[in-house]
């Protein structure tokens, strides 16, 4: 049956016949129900239904089992359940950022260096660390000591070592003082022992990042880059390893454990395993000039106390020519000079003597004949030396011509540098 037809009005009759009719059943009684009239709701009737009665059996009341009618358990059904679980959260996340953390600074360095083993990537390449000495070694840790012939003060010196030279311990001290050593390039005598230090981590050259050789006179070792305090004083061609460098300064390794500071300039700075490059002769004879005037002591090695060998030894080595520290030794080193003579006067050509020539001289109390080395000289100029004084107290310049006695006493002239 149409809903038209239920409540009582035909089809086929107009709208405003169908609506009449309608008022007239809802008069009568005859619908089947009633148009309820709009009320207007108040603001204290909102809450109204509050005021009914709690039926449990109702159709609103009875509690639903979530299982049977959703299918979700207590865990998925309560909210109030899952606050249990924070605390457990809470330590996995813990666990996860710890195991993050060992990865990146413990676990992956570790793993990472094989996997890149062989390979340019240097990123990942673990430095090998071949040491250079063994338990043997000592470490100089004064300015420089000398090595004397003899475990006594007044014996003669034989040469000198420098802060930081390692040398290797042939006798230990057996009271008296000194320790019996042999330098790297293999000269043995007598140091005192307080000048020795344990440990060689300060001259291991894998162990560093930056090897510097000074070639100023002397530099200073400071506590700190700025305004620290004196440690130490290093002379020209110590060597030095440092791990930090800053604008103008090195933090470097000292003998015994610490570290100081030393500034960048009059530093020569290579890598820890590579030598200085050779330079020309002029910047030879600058070294050897800036020590004129220096006190003289036999084959020291420093400008508190220097001779004519330490002086080419030192000098040769800041710039890239490696040399022996003795007379002997430095006899053997570079090329003779063939020396020209007037063919008239047969006196010496003085051109024939250049600039970084090692003049080596007689004695002049000596045979004429004799070709044993008594002293040496450096040429720094045309007609002009670098020698021991006639006082024998300094090193000092000295000029010469053809006619000059030196002239005669020149036993052999070596040529180290390149023009």
């Amino acid at each position: 049956m149409k809903k038209s037809e239920k409540n009582g009005i035909k089809p086929g009759k107009g709208l405003i016949d169908r609506i009449r009719d309608a008022r007239i059943r809802r008069k009568t009684g005859d619908l089947e129900f009633e148009i309820k009239e709009k009320k207007v709701r108040h603001v204290e009737d909102a809450a109204s239904f509050l005021k009914e009665d709690y039926n449990p059996e109702g159709d609103y009341g009875q509690p639903e089992d979530m299982y049977e009618s959703w299918g979700l358990d207590s865990s998925q059904a309560s909210v109030r359940k899952g606050k249990r679980h924070i605390f457990l959260r809470f330590l996995i996340a813990l666990a996860v950022t710890a195991l993050l953390v060992a990865s990146v600074f413990y676990i992956l360095p570790k793993i990472l260096p094989g996997f890149f083993k062989g390979t340019a990537i240097e990123l990942f390449v673990e430095k090998e660390v071949h040491e250079e000495y063994d338990s043997s070694y000592m470490v100089v840790c004064k300015t420089s000591a000398n090595i004397n012939a003899s475990p006594v003060v007044t014996s003669d010196v034989i040469t000198q070592v420098l802060y930081n030279e390692p040398v290797k311990v042939e006798e230990e001290d057996s009271g008296n003082g000194f320790t019996y050593v042999t330098t790297t390039d293999g000269i043995r005598g007598y140091i005192k022992t307080s000048c020795l230090c344990k440990g060689t981590d300060s001259v291991e050259p894998d162990k560093h990042e930056y090897k510097l050789v000074v070639s100023e006179n002397v530099k200073n070792i400071m506590t700190h880059a700025s305004q620290g305090t004196l440690i130490t004083k290093v002379m020209m061609n110590t060597v030095l390893y440092a791990d930090v460098k800053r604008d103008g300064v090195y933090q470097v390794s000292l003998p015994g454990g610490g570290t100081g500071w030393i500034g960048s300039s009059g530093v020569i700075e290579i890598d820890p395993r590579e030598e200085i490059e050779q330079v020309s002769v002029r910047y030879f004879v600058s070294s050897a000039l800036s020590l004129v005037n220096s006190k003289y002591l036999q084959n020291g090695i420093t400008m508190d106390g220097i001779s004519i060998n330490g002086l080419v030894y030192i000098c040769s080595c800041v710039n890239g020519v490696p040399m022996p520290r003795t007379v002997q030794g430095q006899r053997k080193m570079g090329n003779a000079v063939e020396l020209q003579y007037d063919v008239v006067t047969e006196e010496l050509v003085i051109d024939s003597i250049i600039p970084g020539d090692i003049v080596f001289l007689r004695s002049p109390y000596g045979s004429a004949d004799s070709n044993v080395v008594y002293e040496m000289a450096v040429c720094t100029d045309k007609g002009t030396l670098l020698m021991v004084s006639q006082a024998g107290t300094t090193i000092r310049l000295r000029s010469f011509n053809s006619r000059s006695d030196i002239c005669d006493r020149i036993v052999e002239v070596r040529r180290v540098f390149s023009q």
